[in-house]
């Protein structure tokens, strides 16, 4: 699928557009206004389990410091409240991220756009089968814009299954105890063409998550029958990168149960005004996530690098080798 750079700005209005209604109508999710920036030392940035520093920067007129957002995981639980937000009803925002410190390649960038969303739900409603629904309301606004695009560029190989496979991580490490986690999505994702992987976060047999996640916003601790964690990543086989792609991160948040007890597994201190909420419980049970947007539109336009959807900042040998391939960045 080859569009020009005029015709590859179209299509991702389009793909967001296509997507971002869907999404709304299957989750039944309001637009609201969200921050670029937070006030530092608050618990609400999004820490990304201390594998990357906030870019913060003072505002003498507040006569205070602030951080721009990683992500609006938190925030959002806490505007659930405050928005006033009904049961099985959520929000959603464009939240949009500086991650200085991301190793970038073909489809990481320091530049993080993505939508975030979050579910108002109740104690009862903390379950697997409730985020297996909630996965499936996703998964069915990712083929809408399929649908679309293959309608409208003729595209004739539909990539995407009718249907998304889930599997725990705990479940795929039994089926392949000799490989690392990337190599095991790899494998798995590329069999299914589309794989919900559940728990992330939790130590495996090997005494290691198949990846990090924060003690503090998705509960990757509750036991469900045999496999733990109530959390996932979405994942696509990419034939433009040869690999799995991820494409959103979400969960069911913690409960003050699985904050103490992911904090107590990682050797972290409850402390901030949001773990206080937490544990008082004076913010809303929720489940939520975030999508990427230049991730959906570089996978549904066949792109092979992210910079041909989002103009961002790369290497100079990166935009080099990139040019003698026709990669033509933004």
């Amino acid at each position: 699928m080859k569009l020009s750079i005029k015709e590859t700005q179209i299509a991702i209005k389009e793909i967001k557009s296509i997507f971002e209604h869907n999404l709304s109508e299957n989750l039944c999710l309001l637009r609201v206004s969200a921050p670029k920036f937070i006030k530092t030392n608050t618990g609400i940035q999004d820490d990304l389990a201390n594998t990357c520093a906030s870019v913060k920067f003072h505002v003498p007129s507040c006569e205070f410091d602030v951080e721009i957002v990683h992500s609006l995981a938190k925030w959002k639980r806490i505007a659930l409240g405050k928005y006033q937000i009904g049961e099985q009803e959520g929000i959603y925002t464009d939240m949009d991220a500086i991650r200085k410190d991301e190793k970038l390649d073909c489809m990481h960038s320091a530049y993080v756009d993505q939508w975030d969303w979050e579910v108002h739900i109740n104690r009862q409603d903390r379950t697997e089968c409730m985020l297996r629904q909630t996965v499936s309301k996703i998964y069915d606004a990712l083929k809408s814009v399929e649908n679309f695009i293959d309608s409208k560029y003729h595209r004739e190989t539909t990539k995407l299954p009718n249907e998304i496979h889930f599997i725990h991580s705990e479940e795929l490490e039994d089926m392949y105890p000799t490989m690392a986690p990337k190599e095991r999505e790899n494998i798995i994702t590329q069999k299914y063409g589309a794989v919900f992987l559940i728990g992330i976060g939790f130590p495996l047999k090997n005494g290691f998550p198949h990846d990090i996640r924060a003690v503090d916003y998705d509960d990757w601790s509750t036991l469900n029958g045999s496999f733990h964690g109530l959390n996932g990543d979405i994942l696509v086989w990419n034939d433009m990168t040869h690999s799995a792609f991820e494409l959103s991160s979400m969960g069911i948040r913690v409960d003050e149960k699985a904050l103490m007890t992911q904090a107590e597994i990682m050797h972290q201190i409850v402390n901030t005004s949001y773990h206080v909420m937490v544990l008082q419980r004076t913010i809303p049970f929720s489940i939520g996530g975030g999508i990427g947007q230049s991730r959906l539109c570089m996978y549904m336009l066949e792109k092979k690098h992210i910079g041909e959807v989002q103009a961002s900042e790369w290497p100079e040998q990166m935009c080099e080798e990139c040019l003698n391939k026709g990669i033509q960045l933004l």
